[in-house]
């Protein structure tokens, strides 16, 4: 009887971590967009403005900041899917409209601040060079505004996940959310530290001076790599934007039923394409996604700034 209680227990075991993996996976897939976004923005915001001897050490303090984060968001999502479950869809299509917003804000802000956002940039490297500088405080407030933004990302990335297991066992909610939130902090910040070292690697690279070949091929890696890492935050800015309104969009049209079912439609009718229509049924619900996202970020960006012109209007 011991025997066989013994293996009972051996077999429940093994069917929750096989549950935990499979669910863990689907949630990593689900995550993905927002993992991307959250690459972006972080490379982002940790590659300019610090010293190279200071720029691990820096994301490093972010990653802390980042698990704390997780810490304090794991458990108040699995009360809320415990006490308050519908609040989960209302709050997953908030978290997506902000997504949309923010997305269209940076666009926007981009595009009509050039010169300011240059300013800026200059000052920032101008503080690099000045000793009188302390630029403790600037890497602080780098690392504040960093984990700010990380606490929103990681809040989606939490919900997100906990609405892959909501109507599972409270054990398998809590090793799935548990192991998302460890990987998705562990693969981002140690994404981002490699991409702010890349020029440094390319640097180190280039000081081999010898005439061999392979002091030959090395300079030559650490050239691309000096002439790559530009251009790769130039895609990951990109890609991040275009993250936020996939991930947005989609949290909204699946939320929406209006929206959720002319997709189903839309990706039935592209299945019947003659050409290629194992490629158009992939597409057609991204680029829907993307499109709504798109325009409910502009939606929200251009409501928000009228709100803030009829407000100072009525302040004077």
């Amino acid at each position: 009887m011991a025997g066989a209680s013994l293996l009972t227990l051996l077999d429940d075991i093994a069917m929750l971590l096989d549950d935990i993996a499979v669910l863990s996976k689907v949630a990593a897939k689900k995550t993905a967009g927002v993992l991307g976004d959250d690459l972006a923005v972080n490379a982002e915001k940790l590659s300019g403005g610090i010293k190279a001897d200071r720029e691990l050490p820096v994301v490093w303090a972010v990653f802390k900041g980042s698990m704390l984060n997780k810490a304090i968001l794991v458990p108040i999502a699995l009360l809320l899917s415990y006490f308050l479950p519908m609040l989960i869809m209302p709050l997953l299509m908030l978290g997506g409209a902000y997504l949309c917003y923010e997305g269209f804000e940076k666009v926007w802000h981009n595009l009509s601040h050039k010169e300011e956002i240059s300013q800026q940039h200059a000052a920032r490297m101008n503080a690099l060079q000045d000793k009188n500088i302390d630029i403790t405080l600037m890497e602080k407030d780098k690392i504040k505004g960093a984990i700010r933004t990380d606490f929103i990302l990681s809040a989606e990335i939490i919900i997100i996940a906990l609405g892959t297991v909501a109507d599972k066992p409270i054990t398998t909610q809590i090793s799935v959310l548990i192991f998302i939130a460890v990987l998705m902090t562990i693969g981002v910040y140690g994404l981002v530290a490699g991409i702010v070292k890349i020029d440094d690697g390319g640097l180190l690279l280039i000081k081999d001076k010898s005439v061999s070949l392979w002091g030959t091929a090395k300079r030559a890696l650490g050239y691309f790599m000096i002439a790559f890492a530009p251009k790769l935050m130039k895609f990951l800015a990109v890609a991040g934007t275009l993250a936020m309104w996939l991930v947005g969009g989609s949290l909204i049209t699946h939320g929406v039923s209006f929206l959720h079912h002319t997709i189903e439609a839309a990706t039935s009718f592209a299945g019947n394409v003659a050409l290629f229509p194992g490629l158009f049924v992939v597409i057609t619900p991204l680029l829907i996604n993307l499109f709504v996202g798109f325009m409910l970020g502009a939606v929200l960006v251009f409501t928000a700034l009228a709100f803030m012109k009829v407000t100072k209007l009525i302040a004077k």
